[in-house]
């Protein structure tokens, strides 16, 4: 019984850096997260989508890259033996996550209003959410459950209310768009923790699609290469929120498995919203209380799966 209590009171212990760690992966993940709209926003003013994108997808690569060669000497080889399906399910959620999120994402901040297609964007926490009451019987799954149709209803107020009194007065690709990015990042987020793969190793080949299909979307668009200012803060976005954020989100999420970096996540739309409004992006009162919704059910449910997991 000593031993059992003493194994109980240690753990937490040896647990501790590695879960100091995580959390400081996943501000660093939050803070170049929360620039993503405000710059994405700066540079679809003067220049299409693809373009957008492929400059992202470029800086990614490169910060991939990068740490691929620094850490491919210390990673062990994927056994020979490893099946197909073992073999196949990196690539699959690396390409949801990265490629479906980030494409769909931007084709949402270009259709629509910038700040409501990032409010339904990070509406991906309610569903993470919605997946563990699911699939995952929590301890209370009634506040897990109140708290997401909360957000939920939110985002119902942000796309009613969020130009005048009628329902879609942006574009219905764009919400659509919006919705599709969220469902790729929540299935990221969800299934990355559970490979055995690093991070960067998952998202670098995704990162190369990445570049060949919005290259392609470039040469359709016939796109330009843009002034050194403009290119260097698409490069920003690939390096920085794409790049470094998603890197830092990854390595959190593998580090810590109790669900605190969820709670700290879950700050990337109050950050975001903030920095739009104070560039002149504007909501009416319906859309600003569909924003609380959503951001108060996202804190609330990050906040109620930590303590829950916290007492397994």
């Amino acid at each position: 019984m000593a031993d059992r209590q003493e194994g109980r009171l240690s753990r937490p212990a040896r647990n501790r850096p590695g879960s100091r760690l995580a959390l400081a992966f996943a501000a660093g993940a939050v803070a170049l997260w929360a620039t993503n709209a405000l710059v994405g926003k700066t540079l679809l003013a003067s220049h299409p989508v693809s373009l957008v994108q492929c400059l992202q997808f470029c800086g990614a690569t490169m910060v991939f890259a990068l740490i691929r060669l620094i850490g491919a000497a210390r990673e062990p080889a994927m056994p020979r033996h490893a099946g197909l399906v073992a073999a196949l399910a990196p690539f699959v959620v690396g390409f949801v996550g990265l490629v479906g999120t980030m494409i769909l994402q931007y084709v949402a901040f270009a259709s629509m209003s910038v700040i409501e297609a990032n409010l339904v964007a990070y509406t991906w926490p309610l569903m993470v959410a919605a997946a563990v009451i699911a699939f995952e019987n929590p301890q209370r799954p009634t506040v897990l459950g109140l708290a997401a149709a909360l957000g939920f209803a939110g985002v119902v107020l942000v796309i009613s209310g969020g130009r005048g009194h009628s329902w879609f007065q942006g574009n219905l690709v764009g919400y659509l768009a919006a919705f599709g990015s969220a469902l790729c990042m929540a299935f990221y987020s969800i299934l990355v923790g559970r490979l055995a793969v690093s991070a960067d190793r998952l998202l670098l080949p995704s990162s190369l699609i990445g570049v060949a299909v919005t290259l392609l979307w470039c040469i359709h668009d016939g796109a330009t290469l843009p002034a050194a200012a403009d290119l260097a803060l698409g490069l920003y976005l690939g390096a920085g929120p794409m790049g470094l954020g998603y890197y830092f989100w990854s390595r959190a999420l593998k580090l810590e498995d109790r669900g605190k970096v969820a709670v700290i996540a879950y700050l990337t739309p109050i950050a975001s919203t903030l920095l739009l409004v104070l560039s002149g992006e504007r909501l009416t009162m319906t859309a600003i209380a569909g924003a609380i919704l959503v951001i108060g059910s996202c804190i609330a449910v990050g906040v109620e799966r930590s303590e829950a997991e916290n007492h397994v």
